[in-house]
């Protein structure tokens, strides 16, 4: 979790920069959420965010902790079906999440410090082409990042 603290990003306000890809990305799946969260050790908090009010949540409980954990996108077709998410509070309350893809947001020098999430209210299925347009998101919102932190 160094690499995320040396972003220093953590708790700033929304950047036009992240929100453009966040909206990009629900437009283009046709999705009600996308996120762009950074996962520390205790949270998964939201630098940006689309169609979802929570900014923050705890680790433990979040599908972005799940996600930074895999080599590549982690993909959760019904999240009703999954014995660990069937009873998370955001599928079984609001917003009633049933689909999950996160792509790991991975820095060039190595570290997972987020993810690029969509999230729906339905149950989906997501094709290859599908993938390959969220990896090349993935990729925009890690250069932002990059260039964020080169800039300060």
């Amino acid at each position: 979790m160094i690499a995320l603290r040396a972003l220093l990003i953590l708790d700033t306000p929304t950047e036009q920069r992240f929100d453009r890809i966040v909206h990009f990305a629900a437009n283009e799946f046709d999705m009600p959420m996308a996120v762009i969260n950074l996962v520390d050790e205790d949270r998964q908090w939201s630098k940006s965010r689309v169609g979802i009010d929570v900014c923050e949540t705890a680790r433990d409980i979040s599908f972005c902790g799940h996600a930074i954990g895999e080599p590549g996108l982690f993909l959760i077709a019904d999240t009703l079906s999954d014995e660990r998410f069937f009873d998370n509070p955001m599928v079984a309350g609001a917003p009633f999440v049933r689909f999950y893809v996160g792509a790991p947001l991975r820095l060039s020098l190595g570290p997972m410090v987020g993810t690029l999430c969509l999230l729906d209210t339905k149950p989906r299925t997501f094709d290859l082409v599908d993938q390959s347009v969220l990896h090349t998101l993935r990729d925009l919102a890690v250069e932002e990042l990059e260039r964020r932190a080169e800039a300060q």
